[in-house]
């Protein structure tokens, strides 16, 4: 498929992007994030991977929108800075606990 990213067309396929991530380890997400594999990368990673060009040429949403008509699942940013915030957060003790009790039920029944 024919995409532009950064005003240069690029001939990308499915297969071609999964190839060229092969072997690349993810960077922190701190913004917008494509599935590729079992992995989320930054966009813009993926964009530096596939065009070989400097992140500073095209923006996260150019390469989404790329990705996405290609068929890889996308995050946008609030997904993406609000799910390992969460993910990452243990339990204390007191939370761990509670969540094991239960919610209260009324007196009486």
């Amino acid at each position: 498929m024919r995409c532009v990213i950064a005003r240069f067309p690029f001939d990308l396929t499915k297969s071609g992007v999964l190839a060229s991530m092969k072997g690349v380890k993810p960077q922190p997400i701190t913004g917008e994030s494509v599935l590729i594999g079992r992995r989320y990368y930054p966009a813009k990673q993926v964009g530096v991977v596939i065009t070989r060009q400097d992140p500073r040429d095209f923006t996260s949403g150019e390469v989404t929108r790329a990705m996405t008509r290609l068929g890889f699942t996308c995050r946008g940013t609030h997904e993406a800075t609000r799910e390992p915030a969460t993910a990452m957060r243990a339990l204390t003790p007191l939370q761990t606990a509670s969540a094991m009790l239960g919610s209260p039920t009324p007196l009486g029944l």
